[in-house]
């Protein structure tokens, strides 16, 4: 156990490059191969993690540029151990239900590298080695989208990395500029978190550089409104990419608010505390408005994802447990419950090559079994109680009624559109005559598409009912966050904030 994280990281990228002399016949069931085993690793470290202790756990340390105090330190935690986990899932289901024909070896080749480069933004803990492979994982999905994409693949590729490049610029910057103060502070460099997280900053430069780091995550997020890229990279990637940019990468902008910008930035955190909830309400309302209107079924979803996350991002600032681990919990329930849905819409697309909802109607009987995932998947889309979904909306929203009770009614809106906008899109689709001949002999899912659903569906259920698994774990770390928060906290404002929204938690005992 003592190098679990580097080989966790590393073998996905290693399998990656013996890949090459694979042959194309075999490239599925090699990598497949690969990303069980990563899962069944992911499994392990979860087995030998202490649920009790909130601190980093498996740590290691290797220096790389000790001059500048730059190295390779890695850690994990409650909160990143199922980001993890979620990750090497939803990385080996979708090379399960991988329907794609065209030039598989390098398409399985790339999704490998990009595994790599998602797992160690959630376990590196050196500011400028995560900055290095959030850059990277840019570069897989370019080549996914742009390779594999659709006709506007080109467009919503540069466009993808226009934005994210630009926002993850700024926060380098930022970066830079912290290890500098560090440098004036101790006297010695440090790019370490946990060395960080010691320094107590001026409220002012706290100001300045949450705005810093805030647009390398809020982009990545999206938040509204840097949103505009992520309908145009979900309607053109093929359905693997649009399966691991929804259950994945856009979960690396919410974690790096949590793991960089409340600690960092305590004071800020709770001055931009309404500023954040506001465009998170744009995002819940707008948004789910936006997929009403949409005639395309992928877009009804993409544009759900925003609406979703902005839910995550509310629970995020409401600083308190219940927020922070509700928006956690909502991560990994929307990672399995988007993913499935943009598989599911993949499937349907690979039979008919049309994804519009006006081409379908009565598929419920034509495909019964397909219908019924579909539905369940729905309904913990739309956070129906005893499914993933509800759990980590109902805990983010409870969390944020204690910031501001009134806004959190306005959130709860983000369900009832849910509900309407999804429910419209499955009726039109599944309901009614099948009176289109396209859609009368369909072939319903089989197979390796069913091998790849069913884990998701028994998890909509098994976590919609028995959360208490994740939570815990959640729990333990959040209240330490909380109260790393409450420590480097400079203003009695901000201290007295912390205490009143977690006094059940008893922050400060």
């Amino acid at each position: 156990m003592e190098y679990i994280l580097s080989i966790l990281i590393f073998f996905p990228a290693l399998a990656a490059t013996v890949g090459f002399v694979v042959d194309k016949n075999s490239i599925r069931a090699y990598a497949l191969t690969v990303t069980a085993i990563e899962f069944v690793l992911s499994l392990v470290l979860w087995y030998s993690f202490d649920t009790q202790n909130p601190l980093m756990q498996f740590t290691e340390f290797f220096p790389l540029i000790a001059s500048y105090g730059i190295a390779y330190r890695v850690g994990v935690d409650g909160i990143s151990l199922f980001l993890v986990i979620m990750t090497t899932l939803m990385t080996m289901i979708a090379v399960i239900g991988l329907s794609e024909k065209r030039d598989l070896k390098h398409l399985l080749i790339t999704v490998l590298y990009l595994e790599m480069t998602m797992v160690a933004v959630f376990l590196v803990l050196d500011a400028i080695v995560f900055y290095t492979f959030w850059e990277l994982s840019l570069v897989p999905m370019f080549y996914i989208i742009g390779a594999w994409g659709g006709k506007l693949r080109i467009y919503s590729t540069l466009k993808f990395f226009l934005y994210t490049f630009t926002g993850s610029l700024i926060m380098l910057v930022g970066m830079l500029y912290l290890g500098y103060v560090y440098f004036q502070t101790t006297g010695h460099w440090s790019f370490y978190l946990e060395d960080w997280y010691l320094i107590q900053l001026p409220f002012s430069m706290q100001l300045w550089l949450f705005a810093a780091f805030f647009f390398g995550f809020a982009i990545k997020v999206p938040m509204f409104p840097f949103h505009t890229w992520l309908p145009y990279a979900h309607g053109q990637a093929p359905t693997i990419g649009s399966v691991i940019l929804a259950a994945v990468l856009l979960k690396m902008g919410t974690y790096g608010f949590i793991r960089f910008s409340l600690p960092l930035f305590p004071d800020a955190s709770v001055y931009f505390t309404y500023p954040m909830a506001i465009l998170a309400l744009i995002a819940i309302v707008y948004t789910a408005m936006v997929a009403y209107a949409q005639e395309d079924m992928k877009q009804v979803i993409a544009y759900s994802s925003v609406s979703h996350m902005g839910v995550i991002i509310l629970g995020t600032f409401a600083l308190n447990v219940e927020g922070i681990g509700g928006s956690v919990f909502l991560m990994i329930s929307h990672g399995i419950v988007s993913g499935a849905l943009f598989m599911l819409v993949g499937m349907i697309y690979e039979r008919r090559h049309t994804k519009m909802i006006k081409d379908f109607g009565g598929l419920a009987v034509s495909m019964p079994k397909f219908a019924t995932i579909f539905a369940v998947m729905l309904m913990a889309s739309v956070g129906l109680p005893l499914t993933i979904g509800f759990v980590g909306e109902f805990l983010s929203l409870l969390g944020f009624f204690r910031v501001s009770p009134i806004l959190t009614v306005i959130a709860g809106l983000t369900i009832i559109f849910g509900a309407v906008y999804m429910l419209v899109m499955y009726k039109k689709s599944f309901f009614g005559p099948c009176d289109k001949s396209e859609n009368q002999n369909l072939e319903d899912i089989k197979g390796r598409e069913v091998v790849a659903l069913i884990p998701l569906v028994a998890l909509v259920i098994i976590l919609g009912i028995y959360p208490k698994i994740i939570l815990d774990p959640l729990d333990t770390t959040v209240s330490g966050l909380i109260q790393q928060m409450h420590n480097k906290a400079i203003l009695p404002e901000t201290k007295a904030r912390l205490y009143e929204l977690n006094s059940i938690g008893e922050v400060e005992k």
